[in-house]
């Protein structure tokens, strides 16, 4: 029988906007506090945050910051990250970074009885957030296909490729920003991953690094078995070669007339005068037919 946590065990689609403060743990305790408190104080002011209710949007500390998810839709992560950002202008010393992402969540009971909420749409929406830097807002590819089918989001989205996160998992990110909010230039992660894509292709062959850390070179492998096929059937063809002249010499050297014949014993005779009566003996005893030997005696 189910116990009853399983029956009550619902799962569904959050929303998630995760926030950081860039250098956070370089900060003295007394400035770490300011700035989150400063922080804390943009976030419950943006015009997401004040119409949400409590059904439709559960705040979840984090250390560093905090991870908002909402209910309704990934426009409102987005919406609400923009109304951070502008606010932020007013506050140069707070650098933040933002991540995006729609996953799957559920509600749990946290250590104080208190109604919390986990999930992978959180720890993806964090991943996220690792790949930028200072002001960036950075979306997954879920939530940047449903905001591109809109006009107002569509012009906002630049794709910057893929990112991998931890456990090995890559992801394909988008930068969210605008004229005024937001960070336009690539983060450094993906600079990195440029840098290395245009190195690999400056080696000779066009030579890569897999992710096994060992190079992979596919113009030198099709190269040595092309060099492989053309020796074997160089050997198959000398070869053929010499078996032919092998043949055509032995019916050359091979005579017209067996040696035991009368004719090439004639020769034989007429070429040698001193010894005519043991070549004519052979020659007798060579045509002599066994049913003539048989009559004879």
């Amino acid at each position: 029988m189910a116990s009853e946590s399983e029956n009550n065990f619902r799962l569904e689609i959050g929303h998630v906007l995760f926030i950081d403060l860039v250098g956070y743990s370089k900060l003295l305790i007394e400035e770490q506090n300011e700035r989150l408190r400063q922080l804390t104080d943009v976030v419950l002011a943006t015009a997401q945050v004040v119409r949400a209710t409590n059904e439709q949007l559960v705040r979840l500390p984090t250390g560093d910051g905090m991870a908002l998810v909402f209910r309704n839709s990934s426009e409102e992560p987005a919406q609400c990250a923009l109304e951070i950002g502008k606010a932020l202008k007013e506050h140069p010393e707070i650098q933040v970074r933002m991540g995006i992402h729609s996953g799957p969540v559920s509600e749990v009971t946290d250590v104080n009885g208190r109604r919390n909420i986990a999930g992978a749409g959180i720890n993806l929406a964090q991943r996220v957030m690792d790949c930028g830097d200072a002001s960036h807002i950075l979306l997954s590819q879920r939530v940047a296909d449903d905001l591109a089918q809109y006009r107002q989001w569509s012009p906002r989205l630049q794709e910057l490729g893929e990112c991998a996160v931890k456990h090995g998992v890559r992801l394909h990110i988008f930068n969210l920003c605008t004229e005024e909010i937001g960070n336009p230039e690539a983060p450094g992660k993906f600079k990195k991953l440029g840098s290395a894509k245009r190195a690999g292709a400056k080696r000779p062959g066009g030579a890569k690094k897999a992710a096994t850390g060992r190079r992979v070179r596919p113009a030198a492998r099709r190269r040595a078995a092309i060099a492989a096929v053309v020796l074997l059937l160089a050997g198959i063809a000398l070869w053929l070669f010499h078996s032919r002249s092998w043949l055509t010499q032995s019916d050359e050297k091979s005579p017209a007339s067996p040696a035991g014949t009368a004719p090439a014993m004639n020769a034989r005779r007429k070429a040698s005068p001193s010894c005519p009566l043991r070549i004519e003996a052979k020659t007798k005893r060579t045509l002599i037919s066994p049913m003539a030997f048989k009559t004879k005696f």
